[in-house]
Protein backbone atom coordinates (compact mmCIF):
# COMPACT_ATOMS: atom_id res chain seq x y z
CA UNK A 1 0.00 0.00 0.00
CA UNK A 2 0.88 3.75 -0.83
CA UNK A 3 2.36 5.23 2.76
CA UNK A 4 1.10 8.59 1.41
CA UNK A 5 -2.32 9.73 2.71
CA UNK A 6 -3.32 11.88 0.14
CA UNK A 7 -3.81 11.55 -3.51
CA UNK A 8 -0.49 13.60 -5.24
CA UNK A 9 -1.93 17.07 -7.62
CA UNK A 10 -0.76 15.88 -10.43
CA UNK A 11 -2.59 12.74 -10.32
CA UNK A 12 -5.68 14.44 -9.29
CA UNK A 13 -5.72 16.65 -12.01
CA UNK A 14 -5.45 14.13 -14.28
CA UNK A 15 -8.09 11.87 -12.82
CA UNK A 16 -10.27 13.67 -10.44
CA UNK A 17 -10.27 17.41 -10.39
CA UNK A 18 -12.03 17.31 -14.04
CA UNK A 19 -15.66 16.59 -12.22
CA UNK A 20 -17.48 19.58 -11.45
CA UNK A 21 -18.47 18.04 -8.06
CA UNK A 22 -14.47 18.42 -7.41
CA UNK A 23 -14.49 22.25 -8.98
CA UNK A 24 -13.80 23.33 -5.60
CA UNK A 25 -10.69 22.44 -4.55
CA UNK A 26 -9.36 23.91 -7.99
CA UNK A 27 -10.98 27.67 -7.04
CA UNK A 28 -9.48 27.06 -3.54
CA UNK A 29 -6.16 26.98 -4.94
CA UNK A 30 -6.88 29.73 -7.21
CA UNK A 31 -8.57 31.68 -5.01
CA UNK A 32 -5.71 31.62 -2.29
CA UNK A 33 -2.91 32.05 -4.89
CA UNK A 34 -4.31 35.12 -7.03
CA UNK A 35 -6.00 36.48 -3.99
CA UNK A 36 -9.52 36.40 -5.23
CA UNK A 37 -12.55 34.22 -5.03
CA UNK A 38 -12.34 31.95 -8.25
CA UNK A 39 -15.59 30.30 -9.63
CA UNK A 40 -14.57 27.88 -12.34
CA UNK A 41 -17.12 27.05 -14.78
CA UNK A 42 -15.99 24.54 -17.33
CA UNK A 43 -12.87 22.50 -18.04
CA UNK A 44 -11.80 23.31 -21.39
CA UNK A 45 -9.36 21.01 -23.65
CA UNK A 46 -6.11 21.02 -23.39
CA UNK A 47 -2.69 18.92 -23.13
CA UNK A 48 -3.32 16.83 -20.61
CA UNK A 49 -4.01 12.96 -20.16
CA UNK A 50 -1.03 12.18 -22.65
CA UNK A 51 -0.12 8.79 -23.05
CA UNK A 52 2.87 8.31 -24.90
CA UNK A 53 6.00 6.95 -22.84
CA UNK A 54 7.71 9.86 -20.72
CA UNK A 55 5.05 12.79 -20.96
CA UNK A 56 2.60 11.08 -19.46
CA UNK A 57 4.49 10.81 -16.06
CA UNK A 58 6.53 14.38 -16.46
CA UNK A 59 3.88 16.44 -16.52
CA UNK A 60 0.05 16.77 -16.21
CA UNK A 61 -2.02 20.06 -16.71
CA UNK A 62 -5.76 21.46 -17.38
CA UNK A 63 -7.27 24.22 -18.71
CA UNK A 64 -10.37 25.95 -17.18
CA UNK A 65 -12.68 28.95 -17.63
CA UNK A 66 -13.60 31.02 -15.04
CA UNK A 67 -16.40 33.36 -14.33
CA UNK A 68 -14.72 36.22 -14.98
CA UNK A 69 -14.14 34.98 -18.55
CA UNK A 70 -10.33 34.37 -18.14
CA UNK A 71 -8.55 31.29 -19.05
CA UNK A 72 -6.36 29.99 -16.55
CA UNK A 73 -4.13 26.93 -17.71
CA UNK A 74 -2.24 24.72 -14.59
CA UNK A 75 0.86 22.75 -15.10
CA UNK A 76 2.27 20.27 -12.71
CA UNK A 77 6.12 19.77 -14.50
CA UNK A 78 8.05 17.16 -13.03
CA UNK A 79 11.65 16.73 -15.26
CA UNK A 80 13.73 19.98 -15.88
CA UNK A 81 13.83 22.07 -19.10
CA UNK A 82 15.80 24.50 -20.34
CA UNK A 83 13.91 25.84 -22.85
CA UNK A 84 10.91 25.86 -19.91
CA UNK A 85 9.97 29.38 -20.33
CA UNK A 86 9.62 29.72 -24.07
CA UNK A 87 6.78 26.47 -23.71
CA UNK A 88 4.66 28.22 -21.18
CA UNK A 89 4.99 31.17 -23.40
CA UNK A 90 4.07 29.15 -26.39
CA UNK A 91 1.09 27.42 -24.66
CA UNK A 92 -0.21 31.20 -23.40
CA UNK A 93 -0.09 32.03 -26.92
CA UNK A 94 -1.65 29.20 -28.53
CA UNK A 95 -4.77 29.43 -25.79
CA UNK A 96 -5.19 33.07 -27.49
CA UNK A 97 -5.71 32.16 -30.62
CA UNK A 98 -7.60 28.84 -30.29
CA UNK A 99 -10.03 30.88 -28.12
CA UNK A 100 -10.33 34.17 -30.73
CA UNK A 101 -13.42 33.36 -32.78
CA UNK A 102 -12.40 33.60 -36.20
CA UNK A 103 -13.13 37.63 -37.44
CA UNK A 104 -13.11 38.78 -33.90
CA UNK A 105 -11.73 41.96 -33.23
CA UNK A 106 -8.22 41.99 -30.94
CA UNK A 107 -10.75 43.39 -28.08
CA UNK A 108 -11.96 39.93 -27.85
CA UNK A 109 -8.50 38.29 -26.68
CA UNK A 110 -8.76 36.09 -23.70
CA UNK A 111 -7.08 36.62 -20.84
CA UNK A 112 -4.72 33.77 -19.94
CA UNK A 113 -3.13 32.73 -16.49
CA UNK A 114 -0.68 30.41 -16.35
CA UNK A 115 -0.12 28.49 -12.95
CA UNK A 116 3.12 26.31 -12.78
CA UNK A 117 4.12 24.23 -9.97
CA UNK A 118 7.86 23.00 -10.36
CA UNK A 119 8.80 20.06 -9.11
CA UNK A 120 12.76 20.85 -10.62
CA UNK A 121 15.25 23.12 -9.95
CA UNK A 122 14.29 26.26 -11.75
CA UNK A 123 17.13 29.36 -12.83
CA UNK A 124 18.31 31.26 -10.13
CA UNK A 125 16.17 32.90 -7.00
CA UNK A 126 15.51 32.56 -3.36
CA UNK A 127 11.78 32.22 -3.36
CA UNK A 128 9.50 29.63 -3.89
CA UNK A 129 6.32 31.66 -6.04
CA UNK A 130 7.01 34.26 -8.89
CA UNK A 131 4.67 36.13 -10.41
CA UNK A 132 5.57 37.33 -14.09
CA UNK A 133 2.91 40.36 -15.58
CA UNK A 134 3.62 42.83 -18.40
CA UNK A 135 4.14 46.76 -18.35
CA UNK A 136 5.13 49.14 -20.15
CA UNK A 137 7.76 51.47 -18.82
CA UNK A 138 8.55 55.08 -20.03
CA UNK A 139 12.28 55.33 -21.14
CA UNK A 140 12.97 58.71 -20.01
CA UNK A 141 10.98 59.01 -17.11
CA UNK A 142 9.98 55.53 -15.90
CA UNK A 143 6.62 55.81 -15.60
CA UNK A 144 4.36 53.12 -15.93
CA UNK A 145 1.92 53.59 -19.02
CA UNK A 146 -2.14 53.43 -18.22
CA UNK A 147 -5.19 52.97 -20.02
CA UNK A 148 -7.42 55.29 -20.60
CA UNK A 149 -10.99 55.81 -19.75
CA UNK A 150 -12.07 54.64 -23.17
CA UNK A 151 -10.07 51.63 -22.91
CA UNK A 152 -10.68 50.39 -19.64
CA UNK A 153 -14.54 50.27 -20.55
CA UNK A 154 -13.39 48.64 -23.99
CA UNK A 155 -11.15 46.08 -21.84
CA UNK A 156 -13.03 45.93 -18.89
CA UNK A 157 -9.56 46.10 -16.73
CA UNK A 158 -8.00 48.71 -14.92
CA UNK A 159 -4.26 48.21 -16.07
CA UNK A 160 -2.71 46.77 -18.92
CA UNK A 161 -0.94 44.10 -17.01
CA UNK A 162 -4.76 42.94 -16.44
CA UNK A 163 -4.87 42.28 -20.46
CA UNK A 164 -2.33 40.50 -21.10
CA UNK A 165 -0.90 37.14 -19.90
CA UNK A 166 -0.16 36.38 -16.59
CA UNK A 167 2.67 33.53 -15.18
CA UNK A 168 3.02 31.92 -12.16
CA UNK A 169 5.77 29.96 -11.50
CA UNK A 170 5.48 27.89 -8.16
CA UNK A 171 9.16 26.08 -6.96
CA UNK A 172 7.87 23.14 -4.69
CA UNK A 173 11.48 22.70 -3.89
CA UNK A 174 12.55 25.92 -2.35
CA UNK A 175 9.78 25.98 -0.24
CA UNK A 176 10.96 25.58 3.20
CA UNK A 177 7.72 23.65 4.72
CA UNK A 178 6.95 26.38 7.19
CA UNK A 179 3.35 27.53 6.80
CA UNK A 180 2.87 31.27 7.32
CA UNK A 181 -0.27 32.17 5.84
CA UNK A 182 -3.19 30.36 4.22
CA UNK A 183 -1.60 30.12 0.51
CA UNK A 184 1.94 28.57 2.01
CA UNK A 185 -0.84 25.57 3.23
CA UNK A 186 -1.48 24.93 -0.40
CA UNK A 187 2.23 24.73 -0.95
CA UNK A 188 2.90 22.43 1.98
CA UNK A 189 0.30 20.32 0.55
CA UNK A 190 2.10 19.77 -3.23
CA UNK A 191 5.11 19.56 -1.83
CA UNK A 192 4.30 17.05 1.14
CA UNK A 193 0.82 15.66 0.15
CA UNK A 194 -0.32 16.27 3.67
CA UNK A 195 -3.22 18.33 5.11
CA UNK A 196 -2.58 19.19 8.70
CA UNK A 197 -5.54 19.94 10.81
CA UNK A 198 -5.26 23.60 11.51
CA UNK A 199 -4.65 24.28 7.60
CA UNK A 200 -8.01 26.78 6.78
CA UNK A 201 -6.97 27.59 3.31
CA UNK A 202 -9.75 27.42 0.81
CA UNK A 203 -10.39 24.04 -0.40
CA UNK A 204 -8.22 22.00 1.16
CA UNK A 205 -10.97 20.56 3.36
CA UNK A 206 -12.24 19.23 0.30
CA UNK A 207 -9.16 18.19 -0.90
CA UNK A 208 -8.40 15.86 2.05
CA UNK A 209 -11.96 13.98 1.77
CA UNK A 210 -11.80 13.79 -2.15
CA UNK A 211 -8.05 12.93 -2.62
CA UNK A 212 -7.99 9.97 0.43
CA UNK A 213 -5.76 7.60 -0.85
CA UNK A 214 -7.77 4.92 0.98
CA UNK A 215 -10.68 6.05 -1.34
CA UNK A 216 -9.47 4.47 -4.13
CA UNK A 217 -10.68 1.14 -5.46
CA UNK A 218 -7.56 -1.75 -5.95
CA UNK A 219 -7.16 -0.69 -9.56
CA UNK A 220 -7.09 2.90 -8.77
CA UNK A 221 -4.14 2.35 -6.23
CA UNK A 222 -2.37 0.28 -8.71
CA UNK A 223 -2.37 2.57 -11.21
CA UNK A 224 -1.57 5.01 -8.62
CA UNK A 225 1.51 3.41 -7.41
CA UNK A 226 2.84 2.79 -11.06
CA UNK A 227 2.72 6.27 -11.48
CA UNK A 228 4.60 7.21 -8.38
CA UNK A 229 7.25 4.60 -8.77
CA UNK A 230 8.01 6.04 -12.25
CA UNK A 231 8.21 9.63 -11.08
CA UNK A 232 10.41 8.76 -8.39
CA UNK A 233 12.65 6.39 -10.84
CA UNK A 234 12.85 9.72 -13.05
CA UNK A 235 13.50 11.51 -10.06
CA UNK A 236 16.54 8.88 -9.30
CA UNK A 237 17.98 9.59 -12.94
CA UNK A 238 17.95 13.11 -12.88
CA UNK A 239 19.83 13.37 -8.83
CA UNK A 240 22.18 10.62 -9.36
CA UNK A 241 23.36 12.82 -13.41
CA UNK A 242 23.83 15.88 -11.36
CA UNK A 243 25.81 14.48 -8.27
CA UNK A 244 28.11 12.46 -11.24
CA UNK A 245 28.66 16.48 -13.01
CA UNK A 246 29.23 18.09 -8.93
CA UNK A 247 31.68 15.25 -8.45
CA UNK A 248 33.53 15.20 -11.90
CA UNK A 249 33.40 18.93 -11.76
CA UNK A 250 34.95 19.46 -8.74
CA UNK A 251 38.09 16.61 -9.09
CA UNK A 252 38.60 18.30 -12.21
CA UNK A 253 39.19 21.64 -10.37
CA UNK A 254 40.83 20.34 -7.66
CA UNK A 255 43.78 18.52 -10.02
CA UNK A 256 43.96 21.69 -12.07
CA UNK A 257 44.82 23.44 -8.91
CA UNK A 258 43.59 27.30 -9.76
CA UNK A 259 40.19 28.79 -10.52
CA UNK A 260 40.11 28.70 -14.01
CA UNK A 261 40.91 24.87 -13.52
CA UNK A 262 37.54 24.12 -11.79
CA UNK A 263 35.66 26.07 -13.45
CA UNK A 264 37.16 23.99 -16.25
CA UNK A 265 36.38 20.82 -14.56
CA UNK A 266 32.93 21.65 -13.30
CA UNK A 267 31.63 22.32 -17.33
CA UNK A 268 33.74 18.60 -18.12
CA UNK A 269 31.32 17.21 -15.43
CA UNK A 270 28.67 18.53 -16.17
CA UNK A 271 28.97 16.93 -19.60
CA UNK A 272 29.26 14.23 -18.35
CA UNK A 273 26.64 14.20 -16.38
CA UNK A 274 24.14 15.44 -19.44
CA UNK A 275 25.51 12.19 -21.68
CA UNK A 276 24.88 10.11 -18.09
CA UNK A 277 21.85 11.62 -18.04
CA UNK A 278 20.69 10.62 -21.53
CA UNK A 279 21.99 7.28 -21.60
CA UNK A 280 19.44 6.20 -18.55
CA UNK A 281 17.01 8.00 -19.95
CA UNK A 282 17.19 5.90 -23.52
CA UNK A 283 17.60 2.76 -21.76
CA UNK A 284 14.66 3.48 -20.26
CA UNK A 285 13.26 3.68 -23.36
CA UNK A 286 12.12 7.35 -23.25
CA UNK A 287 11.26 9.17 -27.01
CA UNK A 288 14.99 10.47 -28.59
CA UNK A 289 12.79 13.57 -29.32
CA UNK A 290 12.44 13.66 -25.43
CA UNK A 291 15.71 13.44 -24.67
CA UNK A 292 17.14 15.85 -27.21
CA UNK A 293 14.73 18.21 -25.52
CA UNK A 294 15.50 17.64 -22.05
CA UNK A 295 19.37 17.27 -22.71
CA UNK A 296 20.07 19.66 -26.04
CA UNK A 297 22.00 16.99 -27.10
CA UNK A 298 21.92 15.90 -30.90
CA UNK A 299 21.10 12.84 -32.30
CA UNK A 300 23.87 11.66 -33.47
CA UNK A 301 25.03 12.04 -30.01
CA UNK A 302 22.67 10.60 -28.44
CA UNK A 303 22.96 7.47 -30.94
CA UNK A 304 26.77 6.81 -29.60
CA UNK A 305 25.48 6.21 -26.23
Amino acid sequence: MNPRKLISFDWAIKKILRSKANFGILEGFLSELLFTDITILEVLESESNQEMGFDKYNRVDIKVADADQRIILIEVQYSRELDYLQRILFASSKTITEHLIEGAAYAEVSKVISVNILYFDFGKGDDYIYHGTTNFIGLHNHSVLELSAEQKNLYKSEKIADIYPEYYLIEIRNFNDVAKDSLDEWIYFLKNEEIKEDFTAKGLKQAKETLNVLKMSEQERLAYDRHQTQLHHEASIYQSTYVLGQMEGHEAGFEAGHEKGHEKGHKKGKEEGILLMAKNMKQAGIAIATIMQVTGLSVEQIDKL
